[in-house]
């Protein structure tokens, strides 16, 4: 994705906070050295901290919860209804040859809705991070996310194996409930704005890099006036 270049209004250029994180973001990956990455990251989470901010980027654990309660919260009303039974028995006797075809339809839509809410509204403004340059970080997790409430309470309630469906409709059963659970997770993921805390992606980035590079023993390392350890142990001798 391309960086986003500084909005220019009049003959000076106007710029917030999040030209501020795009120049961040460059500049991170361009330096080698892990302490520099660790001085770019900390720079990050300081101006993390300071209001004025729009475009929603870091994706941390409370947009997990947050997606969790709101899946829960749209997906309950549901799980009571028998009506899901009939819908999702509609879905896969509805075929084309052997394609369900209104199962495939309902999926499409689970993954166009939540992606519209996300990134195509005017609800927030969502920044696109991708995961291995493909899948979008934050569809991706809404979508799981809603998943696995949906599938959860199916179980947990005695709703999925009730009457003793197929496989097929158990998973059909599952997507009728996953549709509400995404809407409801993607509106308690963005409508609350950017969360606190710091963006898991440079959390589990971390995890990797010490405080020194590899190959790089502590003795070695340069103290806060400049000078090695090793060269304060030869001005004591001498």
């Amino acid at each position: 994705m391309s960086r986003k270049e500084p909005r220019s209004d009049g003959p000076q250029d106007r710029f917030d906070l999040d030209d501020v994180f795009d120049q961040l973001d460059e500049l991170e990956n361009t330096v080698t050295s892990s302490e520099e990455r660790q001085e770019v990251r900390r720079t990050r989470r300081m101006l993390e901290r300071v209001p004025g901010r729009k475009t929603i980027q870091k994706y941390t654990t409370r947009d997990i919860a947050e997606g969790f309660v709101g899946g829960i919260i749209f997906a309950l009303p549901l799980l009571v209804e028998d009506g899901v039974f009939e819908i999702a028995e509609w879905f896969t006797e509805v075929t084309l040859g052997a394609i369900p075809a209104f199962l495939v339809v309902n999926i499409l839509f689970v993954l166009g809705l939540t992606a519209g809410l996300l990134y195509f509204t005017d609800i927030r403004d969502v920044e696109i991070r991708y995961i291995f340059g493909i899948i979008p970080k934050r569809l991706a997790a809404v979508l799981t996310i809603s998943f696995i409430v949906a599938a959860g309470t199916m179980f947990m309630w005695g709703r999925l194996h009730a009457d003793d469906p197929t496989n097929l409709e158990m998973f059909a059963r599952i997507t009728v409930i996953w549709a509400a659970a995404a809407l409801g997770a993607t509106l308690g993921d963005i409508l609350p704005g950017e969360s606190k805390g710091g963006d898991l992606a440079e959390m589990i980035g971390e995890l990797g890099d010490g405080e020194n590079n590899p190959g790089q023993s502590v003795e070695n390392t340069p103290t806060e006036t400049g000078e090695s350890p090793e060269s304060g142990d030869s001005e004591k001798t001498n």
